[in-house]
Order: C-alpha cells, then sequence, then structure tokens
C-alpha cells in the first residue's frame, strides 16, 4: 500500500480489552459532577488542586495506584481541540506497554454533534509522521460510543491525515509522477475518473504549467479527476502542487527554501477535500485539477524579463521567477472555467503576505461573491477552521500592469496576498463564483491535534460550507 495513504488508527467500534473512561466535563459542571463520584475520586482531585480549567486533564488512581478514568476540562462550546488534549494527555503521560493494552471511551452527556468533536479531536491528535522511523509508537485507541459513526469521524481524521502526509514526505520522494499517482490512487478508492495531461499536450494546452517546471527531470502534468453524477451543482477545486520551489533564477534563500517541500500543500488540501466529499457522498459533481510541477534550476529555466503565453490567451511579464504558483494555478483555472461551474475553489500556498498580514494559522480568502465572504469566515469559527477575507481591491490591478505585456505575475506595491488574488481573477469566469484560499499548509510548532509539519488551514472550513450549500 501507497504509504502516503498509511493513516494512524485512533478508533474501534468495540472493546475486547479493558477500556478506561474518560470524562469530559466542563468548569461550570465540575463541582456537581464530582460530589456524585467515590471518595477517593474526591479526595485525589481536591488535594490535586484540579478545577476543570481550561485544557486541564488528570490521571485518576484507584487505591492500588492503578488508573481507573481520566478527567479531562472541556471549552464552552467544544472544539475539536477538546478532545486533542484529551488524547495528548494520554500519549505523553503512559508507556507503549500501557497504550497496547487499554482502550479509551468517552463519558459525556452532551450533545451527539459535540461528541463527534471530541472523537475527531482525539484521532487529529494520533498523527505521527512516522514514515522513516525505525520504530513506530503505539496509538490510545478510543473504543467509539454507539452513536457515533466511524465513516463520518474516520473521514474527517484520513482526509486530514492525508494532506499531512502529502506535506510532510520529502520531494525526494514525493515527485510530479508521485503526486499524480497519489491523485489517481484516491480516485481509485471512489471510483472516481482520473487523466493526466503531460508532455507535448500540456506543452501546447498549458504553456504556463509547462514553462515553470520544463527545468526539472520530473515532468510537469495536470491531473483532472472527476466523481458524482452529472445532474449535481458540479463544484471544482484547483490545487497548486509545485513538489519544490526553488524560486527558479530567482533562487531563494535556503531559510526560505529549506520547507518548500510544502509547496504543493494546496494540491494536498484539495485532495483532502475531494477526499471528504467522496468518502461523505455529497450530492455534487466533483472535479479536482492539480497543476503539477517543480520550480528548478537548470540552463533551460525560465527567467526574470521572459514574456508567457497562457491557456487564455493571455501574455504576462515575468518579473519573479519565484511567484511561480499563480502562473500554474491560472492555466488550470482557465481550463476550469471552459467547463461552467457552480462553485470553483483554489488552494495556493500563495505568498508571504498573507502571512505578514494574519500569521500562520489563519489563511487568507477572496471570494468574488460577496454573499460568500462573511458566511464562510463566521461559520469557519463553528468549524475549528478559522479563515479570514482580504478585497479583491480592482485598484491594485494598475501595480501589476506591464510595458511589454498584457500583465506582470508580480506586483510593485505592498499588497502581495491581493496582487496574487488579483492574478488569479484574470483568469476565472467572473460569471462563476470563485473563492480563493491562500493558505500555509504548515504547522510551526505543534500543538494538540496539530503536530509540526504538513497541516490543513481551511480546508474542513471549506467542507462545511460545501456541505450546507449542497448537502
Amino acid at each position: 500500500m501507497n504509504k502516503i495513504f498509511q493513516f494512524p488508527n485512533p478508533f474501534v467500534k468495540k472493546s475486547r480489552k479493558k477500556t478506561i473512561p474518560v470524562f469530559f466535563i466542563a468548569q461550570d459542571d465540575f463541582k456537581s459532577w464530582l460530589k456524585k463520584q467515590k471518595k477517593i475520586w474526591q479526595t485525589q482531585l481536591e488535594q490535586n488542586g484540579y478545577n476543570a480549567k481550561e485544557s486541564q486533564a488528570y490521571d485518576i488512581k484507584n487505591n492500588k495506584a492503578e488508573t481507573e478514568a481520566i478527567l479531562c476540562s472541556i471549552s464552552d462550546p467544544i472544539h475539536y481541540l477538546d478532545g486533542a488534549n484529551a488524547a495528548d494527555f494520554i500519549q505523553k503521560n503512559f508507556s507503549q506497554e500501557f497504550l497496547s493494552q487499554y482502550f479509551f471511551t468517552i463519558e459525556s452527556k452532551h450533545e451527539h454533534d459535540d461528541i463527534v468533536k471530541l472523537c475527531i479531536g482525539w484521532g487529529l491528535a494520533h498523527y505521527k509522521f512516522e514514515t522513516y522511523k525505525e520504530d513506530k509508537s503505539n496509538t490510545a485507541q478510543l473504543s467509539l460510543p454507539s452513536t457515533v459513526a466511524a465513516e463520518e469521524v474516520g473521514s474527517y481524521v484520513d482526509s486530514v491525515s492525508l494532506i499531512r502526509n502529502l506535506i510532510n514526505t520529502p520531494a525526494i520522494d514525493l515527485g510530479t509522477n508521485e503526486l499524480a499517482n497519489a491523485a489517481k490512487e484516491l480516485a481509485k478508492t471512489h471510483k472516481a475518473k482520473t487523466e493526466v495531461i503531460k508532455g507535448k499536450e500540456l506543452e501546447t494546452g498549458f504553456p504556463m504549467i509547462h514553462c515553470v517546471g520544463m527545468a526539472s527531470p520530473r515532468p510537469p502534468q495536470l491531473v483532472d479527476l472527476k466523481w458524482g453524477k452529472a445532474k449535481n451543482p458540479r463544484v471544482t477545486i484547483v490545487g497548486k502542487g509545485i513538489v519544490y520551489d526553488t524560486g527558479g533564477l530567482n533562487l531563494k534563500p535556503g531559510m526560505y527554501m529549506r520547507d518548500m517541500k510544502k509547496d504543493m500543500g494546496g494540491a494536498a488540501h484539495a485532495l483532502g477535500l475531494a477526499n471528504m466529499i467522496m468518502s461523505q457522498n455529497l450530492p455534487v459533481n466533483l472535479r479536482v485539477l492539480l497543476p503539477i510541477a517543480e520550480n528548478a534550476v537548470a540552463g533551460n529555466s525560465y527567467r526574470p524579463g521572459d514574456v508567457l503565453q497562457t491557456r487564455k490567451g493571455l501574455t504576462v511579464e515575468i518579473n519573479d521567477t519565484d511567484a511561480e504558483g499563480r502562473l500554474v494555478v491560472a492555466d488550470a483555472l482557465t481550463y476550469a472555467c471552459e467547463e461552467k461551474s457552480d462553485l470553483l475553489i483554489d488552494f495556493c500556498t500563495l505568498t508571504g503576505a498573507a502571512r505578514v498580514a494574519l500569521g500562520y494559522d489563519i489563511p487568507v480568502f477572496f471570494s468574488n461573491n460577496d454573499n460568500y465572504i462573511d458566511d464562510l469566515k463566521d461559520k469557519s469559527v463553528h468549524a475549528d477552521d478559522p479563515v479570514w477575507p482580504l478585497p479583491l481591491w480592482q485598484g491594485y490591478k494598475k501595480e501589476m500592469n506591464s510595458g511589454i505585456a498584457d500583465m506582470s505575475n508580480e506586483g510593485t506595491g505592498r499588497a502581495g496576498a491581493i496582487h496574487g488574488a488579483l492574478f488569479l481573477d484574470a483568469f476565472t469566469d467572473q460569471k462563476t463564483d470563485w473563492i480563493h484560499f491562500d493558505c500555509y499548509a504548515w504547522e510551526q510548532n505543534g500543538k494538540p491535534g496539530r503536530p509540526k509539519g504538513g497541516a490543513d488551514t481551511g480546508m474542513r472550513a471549506m467542507f462545511d460550507f460545501i456541505k450546507r450549500k449542497y448537502g
């Protein structure tokens, strides 16, 4: 099996081993809950000063000093992080041998949707990228409540794990062919259809994808995945798939090149979102386009000052070969708009300016439909996957003018994230509702449920949006 599709298995439907209950208690409910518990529990918790503050967890012992229960505080409202905190506490405080001998089960009187969130948070916390390690760690497995569908929880956890695996895999093992093969394998799982365009057909039909990738020995290509019934609303997702970005002839400094295996994070998001849609069988007609290339350096690299042809017919002057992502995505967006879509989405690790604006955790998004902006922003918070809009400010288009071509691939002002969005906007059909994500796809430091490395930023919010709109 492709290691990209090997995910942790933190859930079991029925327990066969000894099971330890994990109690999730809100701070306001803690005192009343404690009064109903056995004396030894009351004594332990009181003597150790446990008061159910947010993110607290405690290992409750019996009179033989054996773990009898785990107590975890929860926020109000409940977040995925609550389940992740519990799993993180258990992983850090118990031996590998202990984890192999016990299952855990959720004890909570909360609503069904809140319990599902706890289960998903638990699953997200057990991700570890151990492909290149000889010793693999055990997983604290949760016995799912009977009311929770394993398929729904598994869909979330597997989709996020897919994104993380793709981004975390070094570029030496995830080249252009390997990324395309991952898309084909996912399609096969869900009985979707795929077409891969490369070689002369790519050079002729998608000149910017070809130019960005032509300096690499690993061939540029475009993956076209289709799934669902034609009568359903068409949702098209485009994901930037630069498997490694050196910056081209505008070579990146070492500190900025180090993690550029993640520059295919947009493609990873597109595949993760597609997996959620297909595994939960949403009633949409899904299309996924992945423009895939490696921005390498060689004698035939495209150069600053070159003018590139595009699939749309516009010409683009290259000011910076490190602004390559928008080039490959622009050709894919043009192709997407040649067939009518009810909703067009793209995910791109596009600009450092978006990180300056909102930091690492919150992705920037843009839309040409004002009705989507507040809805997506507000509902993303409830999905525990916050996103934030910036404007498609048309006044900045003049900053992307070129003296010798229709436009430049880089703006002259300070609005870098808006420049990137305006560039892509020029290659969309203005009659098509479009949402563009400028995401980081990386967790800098690591926290419960979000280990350091590849990360989903905006994917779950977008799934929630699609499910509410079409589900």
